[in-house]
């Protein structure tokens, strides 16, 4: 994750600084990813007509779904392109629900744990009032952010009927890698099936294996309005969209060419970088240094190398983000899918932090074109701000 940017990817304010470190919200967008998708563009048809320019079409699309199922450890015919993760998700959700359903083998209860990105929350919440029968039960997480695998193992022997379990890779926020492969063992045992979000995961650690996978273009260095959905042989499901039959009647809607030819090249170029925790290592040991009093959430938990979820307690989340932003310095306070509000965080709630601790969290990720330069100025306009506050509140 130390990729020296271009002059076009990277411009500084007055000041001269420019460190972007929001990669969780999107990666910047990789010059393999627009090449491709310009190629696209330049080709033009689609891909679902017969005439030369539609067979071309079709070709991109057969090679980008080649290089993601690569990425993901799975065979090409199991990838559903979809217009990005939150579809996709509300794809698995629905699908397999109603799957299950139309074989005659109808889920009863639904697992989703209390941390799930709300794209998951939301449809799951969806589907539960939809379904009649259909249980929606939450799972606990642990202080340091962990999807509580004994609680999922209880509700799973406890109850009656075929289960469903939602539980991410890899938490947005926090950056806490979720137990995945334990939940998978218990899904199997129980005869339930597992839905994982890998959103964040992928390219960053190796993707899990799950009935149904989630992915999204933008998060690698794609381009946005792209994802998939990537379904095991075999699981129930019924699409809920209806229309033209593409993507093998899984996914209706005329194929998005460029951003799939993106999202191909970025899968390509992700499937060959290892994540290296140093930059955030650096960021939060000096970090500690400026604000001792600093609080990181998840870090006795095993985590992604590129996320650094903090607080700096008496600085308010708001005046955090808009004093970095006019050093140039661009972090988020967490999730970024709230029409750019600082809204209270459903994680951080269900890991039992304060409203007060809360409101003061901030979210520093790394990811292909991050450098040191970009910690340096970070970790200088937060000494700027915390000075600033501190003297306030002694005056």
């Amino acid at each position: 994750m130390k990729v020296a940017t271009t002059g076009s990817q990277r411009k500084s304010n007055s000041e001269g600084i420019m460190a972007y470190l929001d990669h969780n919200a999107t990666a910047p967008l990789r010059d393999a990813s627009r090449l491709a998708a310009e190629r696209a563009f330049a080709l033009g048809g689609n891909a679902s007509s017969v005439h030369a320019a539609g067979r071309a079409a079709r070709a991109l699309i057969e090679d980008a779904r080649g290089q993601v199922a690569a990425l993901a450890s799975v065979e090409p015919p199991e990838v559903v392109f979809t217009s990005g993760a939150t579809e996709a998700n509300m794809l698995a959700l629905w699908g397999a629900v109603q799957g299950a359903a139309d074989a005659g083998d109808r889920i009863t209860r639904l697992f989703v744990s209390a941390i799930e990105h709300p794209a998951v929350l939301a449809n799951a919440a969806a589907v539960a009032e939809r379904f009649a029968g259909l249980r929606l039960e939450t799972i606990p997480v642990t202080r340091s952010g962990i999807a509580d695998m004994e609680a999922l193992k209880t509700g799973l022997r406890e109850g009656k009927g075929r289960a469903l379990v939602a539980l991410m890779a890899a938490n947005n926020e926090t950056g806490v890698i979720q137990p995945v492969a334990e939940a998978a063992a218990l899904a199997a045992e129980a005869g339930a099936l597992l839905m994982v979000d890998a959103v964040q995961a992928v390219g960053r650690i190796p993707v899990p294996r799950a009935d149904y996978l989630t992915l999204s273009a933008h998060k690698i260095g794609g381009l946005q309005g792209c994802g998939a959905l990537i379904l095991k042989p075999g699981v129930p499901f019924t699409s809920p969209m209806a229309g033209g039959g593409q993507e093998k009647g899984l996914r209706a809607g005329t194929e998005n060419v460029p951003g799939i030819a993106g999202f191909g090249a970025a899968a390509a170029i992700a499937a060959t970088e290892v994540a290296d925790p140093s930059l955030r290592d650096r960021f939060e040991a000096l970090l500690r240094e400026i604000a001792p009093d600093a609080v990181i959430f998840g870090a006795d938990a095993p985590r992604l190398a590129n996320t650094s979820y903090f607080a700096l307690p008496g600085i308010a989340a708001e005046t955090a983000l808009m004093a970095l932003d006019l050093d140039g310095v661009m972090l988020s306070s967490g999730a970024a899918c709230s029409s750019g509000k600082v809204k209270r965080s459903h994680v951080l709630a269900a890991m039992g932090v304060s409203d007060d601790v809360a409101g003061c969290t901030l979210r520093a990720s790394f990811g292909w074109n991050s450098t040191e330069a970009d910690v340096e100025a970070a970790l200088k306009s937060i000494t700027k701000l915390v000075a600033r506050v501190r003297s306030r509140a002694a005056a």
